[in-house]
């Protein structure tokens, strides 16, 4: 199925920087997924609660709430809804990948991100919505190397 036919997959995106948070946002529009942008935790959990997004994809270096505290504050939010929690971050050290694990993100990809990495992460979780069907570490990795 092609991206398009998803249109029910809907992703926040969420970065301090304006530009980053919406680039994402109308990149996935693009092709085909429902998507929303957010500058900052607080907003985020705001739009989180009408938008009710299947995937998350969030910076960590974010004034006030970082985003370690927002996504575990997305997975509370919910609960045992599947929900894909993607940092993509300026943050490469291993003590960072552990940490963005440990807050609840299933995967790490470090800025710059490849978009069709990105998309294809969001578009693979979207075609089974919970991981328990088939694990995302069969495809894609659930832990994503910097290059």
């Amino acid at each position: 199925m092609l991206p398009h036919e998803r249109s029910t997959n809907r992703v926040l995106c969420v970065d301090d920087n304006h530009d980053a948070a919406e680039s994402l946002a109308l990149l996935l529009r693009l092709v085909g997924l429902q998507a929303e942008a957010a500058f900052d935790g607080p907003s985020a959990l705001r739009t989180a609660a009408w938008f009710l997004p299947h995937a998350c994809v969030s910076d960590i270096n974010m004034p006030g709430m970082d985003g370690f505290e927002l996504a575990r504050r997305l997975r509370a939010w919910a609960e045992s809804r599947p929900l894909l929690l993607i940092a993509l971050t300026a943050r490469t050290t291993e003590d960072d990948r552990r940490r963005s694990l440990e807050a609840g993100f299933d995967v790490h990809l470090n800025k710059p991100a490849d978009s069709e990495e990105v998309v294809r992460l969001v578009v693979a979780f979207g075609s089974r919505r919970t991981v328990s069907e088939e694990p995302l570490e069969a495809d894609p990795p659930l832990i994503v190397p910097a290059r």
